[in-house]
């Protein structure tokens, strides 16, 4: 099985393959090429930074489109990593208006809550909401690390956990072989691995 880490310049790249590899996927590799990415078997889209930023480096690196083909048309599975994630959706308001990879309907956008500390930094639990395929098997207290300003929102029923930080946001989503976590599984001890594995084997 072939994971290609997609490399636009703004991902946790290393913690992310190195937690790929200690799970025993040696075939992992880090690639921003069209046809490295056309042969892979799952995607990873990870992320650190400004929503802006990483759109424009998208699109600067003709990402956008082999990566809506690749995942709309061939189905390869794809998971996205805290700004990956939101990625995935259809905007952002960090920094403007920004359209995004539209593979799922969800929006992005500043918490509303007031007297919360921005940004959200730190271990939270957070709460499926349905039989999701990225919990199987986790059944010990739910503590995942987040790093973010920005939360999604959706009316699509697309979530598959929430988190409470001074308001209720999707703290992951999953929808046919699309997924996503706004935090970091890679630097979330065991059930951040076993979350991982999870996609690898169950999308």
């Amino acid at each position: 099985m072939k994971i290609v880490v997609v490399d636009y310049g703004m991902g946790n790249v290393k913690s992310v393959i190195s937690a790929i590899r200690y799970l025993g996927f040696e075939d992992v590799i880090l690639s921003n090429d069209s046809s490295i990415l056309a042969s892979a078997d799952k995607l990873i889209l990870p992320g650190v930074g400004n929503y802006a930023m990483a759109v424009k480096k998208i699109h600067e690196l003709d990402l956008h489109s082999i990566i809506r083909e690749l995942v709309l048309c061939k189905k390869i599975p794809i998971l996205g990593i805290c700004l990956g994630m939101q990625l995935i959706g259809r905007s952002s308001t960090e920094d403007g208006f920004h359209e995004g990879l539209a593979l799922i309907d969800a929006k992005v956008e500043a918490f509303n809550s007031k007297g919360i500390k921005i940004p959200h930094v730190g271990y939270n639990q957070v709460e499926p909401v349905l039989n999701s395929r990225l919990y199987s098997g986790i059944n010990t207290e739910l503590d995942y690390y987040f790093t973010h300003s920005f939360r999604m929102q959706s009316e699509a029923d697309i979530c598959a956990s929430r988190c409470v930080y001074g308001e209720n946001f999707i703290a992951s989503f999953e929808k046919n072989h699309i997924a996503g976590v706004q935090f970091h599984p890679e630097l979330s001890q065991h059930n951040g691995l076993k979350l991982i594995r999870n996609f690898i084997e169950k999308f």
